[in-house]
């Protein structure tokens, strides 16, 4: 048996040894026929091969517009661009795939994109979430310089205009630094659950809703475009979050209703999102949750008594298998679900 497991062995190595020579003549006789191109990027060469570029004819390099920058002298393509992002521009050529390197300048990296002719759409999935992220950082940077330049040229600005640069750039002022810090710390403490204190959390709930909702107005009264600002993204999460405090006061005396809309409290959460504009962090936590929505969904529908607490819902378990004479869970939806 020994001398049959080894003889196999051994043919197989001879065919793997078999297909990398065919192959290797294969490509040998591609390259004999192809054409090597040198390329001079700043003073540092690189080298390949024609048909390598030629694979993207709609771009610089893959097209005849190359020749135009052709030392005869020298013998190579001469251009006055940075090597180290034109790594991974040859690599695009080479592969197929366009990676977007973290450390780079995102304005150089579209400069160079832009000039060698290659669309940023074709970046590669693994890098292309880091690229849009940069990509939207730089935006909001910019977008602030320009309101920041816009504020310089016109010191004397309306009381609307000066509560929305408040609302928009806290850190610039003190009172609206020491608003913002105070909303923060409301909104942390108000997601909090207070079932075992009931109407000490009614009354805390109920002041943090009051400047919520003060918060909100203001908000609308100082926006340059109330339309818009009522249909952005921070309006809906600051609407949804204070809804469900005024629907549950409104059928605080329906207990079966009032039950229904209990699950309305888990939107509460959404609150930590007004903060995102200025916490990378957030931004982060934001986007990760955006790319992995249906799975959140599906998990979410897959076991929804998980949506609670892990703590909690290991007592209510216990609570439920130990207890006599309380209904145990039953199957619902392939799952376990709270009766």
């Amino acid at each position: 048996m020994a001398m049959i497991f080894g003889t196999d062995s051994m043919k197989c190595a001879k065919i793997t040894v078999i297909k990398r020579a065919f192959l290797a003549k294969d490509l040998a006789v591609d390259h004999v026929s192809d054409e090597k191109l040198a390329i001079n990027i700043s003073g540092r060469k690189f080298e390949t091969w024609k048909n390598t570029l030629e694979k993207f004819p709609e771009t610089l390099l893959g097209s005849n517009e190359k020749e135009f920058f052709y030392d005869e002298s020298t013998g190579e393509y001469f251009f006055d661009r940075d090597p180290d992002i034109f790594r991974h521009i040859l690599t695009f050529y080479r592969t197929g795939k366009l990676h977007y390197p973290r450390h780079e300048c995102l304005v150089a990296y579209d400069e160079e994109l832009s000039f060698f002719g290659i669309m940023p759409d074709l970046i590669s999935d693994c890098c292309y979430e880091d690229y849009k992220d940069k990509k939207r950082e730089n935006q909001e940077r910019l977008l602030e310089e320009r309101i920041e330049t816009t504020e310089l040229a016109n010191p004397n600005q309306t009381f609307q205009e000066k509560l929305w640069s408040a609302f928009e750039n806290p850190h610039k002022s003190s009172v609206a630094l020491v608003f913002y810090y105070v909303t923060g710390y409301l909104n942390d403490i108000a997601v909090s659950c207070g079932d075992a204190y009931e109407k000490q959390f009614f009354v805390l709930d109920t002041a943090c809703v009051i400047i919520f909702t003060l918060e909100y107005l203001l908000r609308l009264y100082a926006a340059p475009d109330r339309c818009r600002f009522m249909r952005s993204i921070m309006s809906v999460i600051d609407v949804v979050a204070i809804l469900p405090y005024y629907i549950g006061l409104g059928l605080q005396n329906k207990k079966d209703v009032s039950g229904a809309f209990v699950t309305l409290r888990v939107f509460r959460v959404f609150r930590i999102f007004k903060f995102s504009r200025h916490s990378q962090g957030l931004r982060i936590l934001g986007y990760t949750l955006k790319s992995c929505a249906s799975e959140l969904g599906f998990w979410c529908f897959h076991s929804p008594w998980q949506l609670s607490s892990s703590p909690q819902s290991c007592i209510m378990l216990k609570r439920k298998l130990i207890t006599p004479g309380l209904p145990r869970f039953r199957p619902l939806f392939g799952t376990l679900s709270l009766r």
